[in-house]
């Protein structure tokens, strides 16, 4: 076994590896860009090296730097972690020539898998199921249409040297194919610096099951079992469970063998994902094989109660797998859901800032000290709070794993655990993530990837939450804040509120944030009475501070409730029945409404890099003709014109970085 391995990627899944070194007594190295100078996955380590700027290019994707740091460290392998170079074949044989173990396949299985149009011919020609599409070399753009035309649409467009969901497109029509294959190529090269893509007839309802497989260098292999990722947005997966619901006994040995037949094909060593793509009826292709380490290994390692990582150390020490196919066994049920800071009602754009308050439900977080696998509530993450999401890296927050006994269990579980969830600075799915889990389709197993899309209207509808409650609380933290006591609390008992011969009353000013409503709240208070009244109705009032941080208790006419309010400044942040709602606090004679700006005023939704500019000054522009094309994050984002008019100004070029909230072009709408 190794005595120091150098861990060459950040966030979760950097404190992930480091934990079970440190189980295991291994010094753990890690590297960081000029933005994580202060990262949670430095401090989990034993030793940290800088290598280099802020962006994936000036840091994690500097093949040179991470191998100097390791011959630097005296590590003696390398965790490459998943996304950066995790599938790179440069890197794995620059481990190689340094004499530094790399801990993954050998060269030639990334190669082999790493493009996705030489793993669908290798599929091929061993018999494996596979989807219809174009697979070839040549890439000539008039070419690539013919063969969809051929295909039939709709069709899908896909990134060959890809993976994550980025570069790849749906295309409905013939007539939008050109502006789809420019768009991937553009995503495709700059994610993978490789443009070249295959085209695959779309199935329409697919889910998306795969198999985590594992080999060593002494002729073993086995699968350890299945997993549904079919709950994506934007290709991306956001909700991950093991076993995947729903299949036959029969149909999961066969495509656990058919994976451990493809890991073989290849030679392949180490851990290893083999993706499928299964019909209505049963039917499963291969879609491709991710020569790394997971996002979603967690629910794997809930189920089989296997750390993933000290079989990757083991097999890269070139140790035997440590169980054989028949010595392995599920118990239960896992689930896990991806933390984003994003905001879903915009399209899940990424969402950027400080996590001003951070708050996970009790549980086991694995990046702390021993872990323990059959925990019902596991936390993995990369941030603590006062930590800050920024443009340069994936938005993640935190994974969220939950084990039950059944798949009923786990859904309660992941349900009440969601709930749970605080965050306080950046915009997050948590609340999105409550609905699909609570809604009908995913309870009931009725998976496929376009879920999200087909019910989009359920589960964006508005739902009515805790208003009276959440006011209550805020208004018991506002008062307490400017002056009443811990126990009881009134204004009454501040010297500053007392009234002679008379009870005391305050207008309270508030704005319901995600509603972009003013309303007032009046508190009033007549010898031993206490009322709180809004929107015409006047109930009686008392509220306490509670035991913990942030906590009040309120009682506002029959309610009774208590919570947790964080003040960020004029914000009031409440937590309570499982609900997040957020008042500012308006000094009524001081602040007036926020008014949008000017109609025409295009601005950037999230902070990025300008990587098109489709018009230019002069031009005449309909409603949602695209203008300027944005990258943050590796993703793509257009934006479009608002309403018809004409271009008369573009401020920013091809290149130029923008923050979120920039004026990009000034439209004469009209």
């Amino acid at each position: 076994m190794f005595n120091k391995i150098l861990i060459a990627n950040r966030g979760e899944i950097a404190c992930r590896v480091a934990a079970t070194c440190k189980r295991l007594g291994i010094a753990s190295v890690a590297v960081y860009s000029d933005a994580d100078a202060n990262a949670k996955h430095v401090a989990a380590c034993d030793e940290a090296v800088h290598i280099g700027g802020s962006t994936a290019a000036e840091s994690y994707l500097r093949v040179e730097r991470i191998i100097e740091a390791a011959r630097a460290t005296g590590a003696q392998a390398v965790h490459p972690g998943y996304g950066f170079l995790s599938e790179n074949e440069d890197f794995a044989h620059a481990c190689e020539a340094a004499g530094i173990v790399f801990i993954g396949p050998p060269v030639e299985a990334i190669a082999a898998m790493g493009s996705k149009a030489a793993a669908k011919a290798l599929m091929h020609a061993a018999a494996v199921p596979l989807v219809p599409g174009y697979h070839g070399d040549d890439q000539d753009a008039e070419l690539l249409h013919r063969e969809a035309d051929a295909i039939g649409y709709p069709v899908l467009l896909k990134a060959s040297a890809g993976g994550g969901g980025k570069g790849m497109r749906v295309v409905e029509r013939t007539e939008d194919f050109a502006a789809a294959l420019a768009s991937c190529k553009r995503e495709a090269a700059s994610s993978f610096g490789n443009d070249r893509v295959l085209i695959e007839k779309y199935l329409t309802r697919p889910r998306h099951v795969e198999v985590q497989v594992f080999a060593d260098r002494h002729g073993g292999a086995v699968y350890l079992f299945d997993r549904d990722c079919s709950v994506q947005r934007r290709h991306q997966k956001v909700l991950e469970e093991a076993p995947a619901p729903g299949l036959s006994a029969e149909v999961k040995r066969e495509m656990g063998e058919a994976a451990v037949a493809a890991a073989r094909a290849v030679n392949y060593v180490g851990a290893g994902t083999v993706e499928f793509i299964m019909t209505s009826t049963g039917d499963f292709y291969f879609m491709e094989m991710n020569t790394r380490l997971q996002v979603e290994h967690p629910v794997t390692e809930m189920v089989t109660g296997q750390d993933l990582v000290e079989w990757q150390l083991r097999v890269a020490a070139d140790e035997p797998l440590p169980l054989s196919q028949e010595q392995l066994k599920i118990d239960g049920h896992a689930i896990e859901a991806r933390i984003y800071a994003e905001h879903p009602a915009r399209g899940f754009l990424p969402s950027t800032g400080t996590l001003k308050h951070l708050r996970m439900p009790e549980g086991v977080e694995f990046t702390l000290g021993e872990p323990d696998r059959k925990a019902p509530v596991r936390i993995d993450s990369g941030v603590r709070e006062g930590d800050a999401i920024t443009p340069f890296y994936d938005p993640m927050i935190a994974k969220l794993i939950v084990h039950g006994a059944t798949r009923e269990e786990a859904l309660a579980r992941m349900n009440r655990a969601l709930r749970a969830c605080e965050v306080v600075g950046p915009h997050t799915n948590v609340e999105f993530l409550q609905r699909i889990v609570t809604s009908e389709p995913f309870a009931t197993g009725d998976l496929d990837t376009g879920l999200i899309e087909r019910h989009h209207d359920a589960l964006f509808a508005p739902v009515k939450k805790p208003f009276k409650e959440a006011l209550a609380l805020a208004c018991a933290a506002l008062l307490t804040r400017e002056g009443g006591t811990a126990h009881g609390a009134s204004p009454w008992d501040a010297l500053s509120h007392w009234r002679l011969n008379s009870g005391y009353t305050q207008t309270l000013g508030w704005r319901d944030v995600e509603n972009e409503s003013v309303f007032t709240a009046t508190f009033a208070r007549d010898g031993a009475t206490q009322t709180l009244e809004h929107d015409g109705v006047r109930e009686g009032f008392t509220w306490s501070e509670g035991t913990g941080q942030h906590e009040y208790r309120a009682t506002i006419g029959d309610a009774r409730v208590t919570g947790r309010v964080f003040i960020d400044g004029d914000t009031f942040h409440v937590f309570c029945l499982g609900e997040a709602l957020a008042f500012e606090w308006q000094n009524l004679l001081a602040h007036a409404a926020d008014a949008e700006g000017g109609e025409g005023r295009l601005t950037a939704p999230m902070p990025g890099k300008v990587i098109a500019v489709l018009v230019e000054p002069g031009t005449v522009v309909e409603k949602g003709t695209p203008l300027i094309v944005m990258e943050a994050m590796k993703m793509e984002h257009t934006i479009g014109a608002p309403a018809a008019g004409t271009v008369t100004e573009v401020l920013y070029a091809v290149g130029d970085q923008v923050a979120d909230g920039a004026q990009l072009l000034v439209l004469d709408v009209g």
